[in-house]
């Protein structure tokens, strides 16, 4: 009689917790911080249709590493709840807290209990009224979360642009010095000869919440003024200046969610799925 196969629990997840880590470690990093005007955004993406950074609810921005289908549906998955609890309550009770619990949840469920776990990590960030009031959560593949006080980097080598950036970090500074020092973690590593990049504005997708805005706070900064910033960080951006999208008027708080789909989720030349 033929013996079954047998791999103790233990295994089990120490198996699934490499392959996990090593499909994540695979994409381009995202960076994370607060600055003083609210919460930013910048990821090394190459594809301008796949976005790795979008906006989960009014407050609220969610920015993903790893494969593009599985992240997809988890923020589709998010901004159907913010949505659907914004409307049967009130639009001031959508926090980020509670949709990262929810990815938490998911997360934890299909890494135990599916054969194959998804191959992400996920920052929702919800901007405050200063920088010591944005909350920032971490998400890893397995459903852990971790509150990240400013700074949350994630994919490729995380740790390595964490440590040249926290340094640096101050919740006083600017959206062109953030900018500028987000810029610099995310070239610290990938270079020949362990030599910084340089990276362009054609390959950074970068957003904002901004904490000044009433309503809808998520706008993304393209075009001349990211490449300005870029080219000189001293230049100072008006809040109307290279954002995509004008400010809109206060909701009611009680009035379903004027974006039910959010922007669209984003990705990589990496994370892309069928070449994979």
């Amino acid at each position: 009689m033929a013996m079954q196969f047998y791999a103790s629990p233990e295994q089990i997840m120490r198996d699934r917790s490499e392959y996990a880590r090593k499909g994540i470690a695979r994409g381009r990093s995202v960076v994370v911080l607060s600055y003083e005007g609210g919460v930013l955004f910048v990821a090394e993406n190459l594809s301008t249709a796949l976005h790795k950074v979008s906006e989960i609810y009014d407050k609220i921005g969610f920015a993903a590493v790893g494969r593009y289908p599985e992240f997809e549906n988890l923020r589709s998955a998010g901004v159907r709840l913010a949505d659907l609890h914004g409307y049967s309550y009130g639009r001031r009770d959508v926090t980020g807290r509670q949709v990262a619990n929810a990815y938490a949840r998911t997360l934890g469920a299909i890494f135990t209990q599916e054969q194959k776990p998804y191959e992400v990590e996920i920052c929702v960030a919800e901007v405050g009224a200063t920088a010591e009031d944005d909350e920032l959560y971490r998400i890893t593949y397995d459903g852990s979360v971790q509150d990240e006080p400013g700074l949350v980097t994630m994919g490729g080598q995380s740790d390595t642009i964490s440590g040249a950036v926290k340094t640096r970090l101050r919740p006083d500074q600017t959206l062109a010095e953030a900018l500028k020092l987000a810029v610099e973690g995310l070239s610290s590593v990938g270079g020949e000869n362990g030599q910084p990049r340089k990276l362009a504005a054609n390959q950074l997708e970068v957003a904002v919440l901004d904490r000044h805005r009433p309503g809808r706070t998520f706008r993304r900064l393209t075009g001349l003024a990211l490449t300005a910033i870029l080219e000189d960080p001293a230049k100072s951006v008006t809040p109307e200046e290279g954002l995509e999208d004008k400010p809109q008027p206060p909701a009611s708080p009680n009035t379903p969610a004027d974006n039910a789909s959010g922007p669209t989720a984003s990705t990589d030349e990496d994370d892309k799925p069928a070449a994979e």
